[in-house]
C-alpha cells in the first residue's frame, strides 16, 4: 500500500523545492500547501496543523504515513517512502 506524502511548504523556500523535485523525480504522489500563499482562516488553520507535526514550524514539513520529516533530508525522505 502506497504511504500518503503531505508536504507543507513555502513557494519561495529552496529545500521545499528540492523536496518536490525528489518526490517528482521517485514518481511520488503527494499534496502539498505552499502556505506562504494561503490566506486568512485557511492559512491560520494549516498553520495550526503545521505546530502540532512540527513546533518550530519551519519548512518543509514533510508527512510520510504516520513519519514527520522536518527539512530537506533526502536520506530520511528515501527511507520513509521505502525507496
Amino acid at each position: 500500500m502506497e504511504k500518503s506524502v503531505k508536504l507543507y511548504s513555502l513557494s519561495t523556500c529552496g529545500h521545499c523545492k528540492a523536496t518536490k523535485q525528489l518526490l517528482n523525480d521517485c514518481a511520488v504522489k503527494y499534496d502539498f500547501e505552499d502556505v506562504d500563499l494561503l490566506e486568512g482562516k485557511e492559512r491560520e488553520a494549516i498553520l495550526e496543523d503545521v505546530k502540532k507535526l512540527n513546533p518550530k514550524c519551519s519548512f518543509p514539513t514533510i508527512v510520510i504515513g504516520n513519519k514527520v520529516i522536518v527539512g530537506f533530508k533526502e536520506n530520511e525522505i528515501r527511507e520513509a517512502l521505502g525507496l
